[in-house]
């Protein structure tokens, strides 16, 4: 069972590449404190920038002999660096069946898509690397770690692939695929999920990968996920899992419960992302969803 294009699919829109560049900086800063080469990195390995001139020793590679403070002090000495560090980004997609939703400019799907292709081309813009995983598919589809033009038009790919179709058994839950991103992600880096978290147990795994990386929750919503509209008998759907439920909408009262049900899911989700000292970055279908995020994230 492979991923399906949703009816009513418009894309992520246009991607101004000023506003683009408006948000380069800021979710650099945010991910890793300075950009590449703003500091030396620890550790002492091969590259570019000196951390130790010494005299030679036996069982030096001899590659590192420095010819002119050899010559200009009649005794061998090598040459040490600091390794160029890449910062790598994660990005967990959710494309589960209830992403296809959307009554505002676009589907939810849409924003998630252009959310991460943007994150991942400010990813590899720096010789930083860009990784992927998407959550709630039938078939989870992991990309690793890599850099330049070539990572990111696989991200895109990825998430411009579709979503999974209704009631379908994801291999990944939103809570495995942040389990799954904890494990090959062992320097700090930043971590970009995307996602309306609508599934169940993605608390505690969100909170561990806070506990060692910087962690951005992009929740995407739709008006007409807060409230129901005043039209009568409605047959609602369950996308993820096809269960129907027949709902009165003519009644004030019911109206009104369903109000302050999903208000009260969506506090539980902000607590829940504060509490694991994530950034919580919320955008909806009705608005220009990138110039939102260049907000928040300048």
């Amino acid at each position: 069972m492979t991923l399906v294009d949703p009816p009513g699919r418009q894309g992520p829109g246009p991607v101004p590449a000023d506003v683009v560049a408006r948000l380069d900086l800021g979710i650099a800063r945010r991910a890793a404190g300075p950009l590449p080469g703003e500091r030396r990195a620890p550790g002492v390995g091969t590259g570019t920038e000196l951390a130790q001139l010494r005299p030679y020793e036996p069982g030096d590679d001899p590659r590192h002999l420095d010819p002119a403070a050899s010559a200009r002090t009649g005794i061998p000495h090598v040459r040490q660096h600091v390794p160029e560090r890449a910062l790598t980004t994660w990005v967990i997609v959710d494309v589960s069946a209830s992403m296809a939703f959307g009554t505002g400019l676009r589907l939810k799907s849409d924003v998630a898509e252009g959310v991460a292709a943007t994150i991942g081309r400010l990813a590899v813009r720096r010789g930083g690397r860009v990784a992927a995983i998407t959550a709630g598919a039938p078939n989870a589809a992991v990309l690793p770690p890599r850099s330049g033009r070539r990572a990111f038009a696989a991200l895109r790919r990825l998430v411009g692939s579709g979503v999974a179709p209704d009631a379908a058994t994801p291999e990944l839950p939103l809570a495995a695929a942040l389990e799954r991103a904890h494990r090959p992600a062992r320097t700090r880096g930043l971590i970009t999920v995307v996602s309306d978290f609508r599934d169940d147990g993605w608390q505690a795994p969100l909170r561990t990968l806070a506990q060692r990386h910087t962690v951005t929750a992009v929740e995407i919503t739709d008006p007409r996920e807060a409230e129901l509209p005043d039209v009568g008998q409605l047959l609602l759907v369950d996308p993820e899992t096809g269960q129907t439920v027949e709902a009165d909408t003519g009644s004030a009262r019911t109206r009104a419960a369903f109000a302050a049900a999903e208000a009260e899911r969506r506090a539980g989700v902000a607590w829940a992302i504060r509490r694991a000292r994530a950034h919580h970055v919320v955008l909806s279908t009705d608005v220009d969803w990138l110039r939102e995020l260049a907000r928040v994230l300048r």
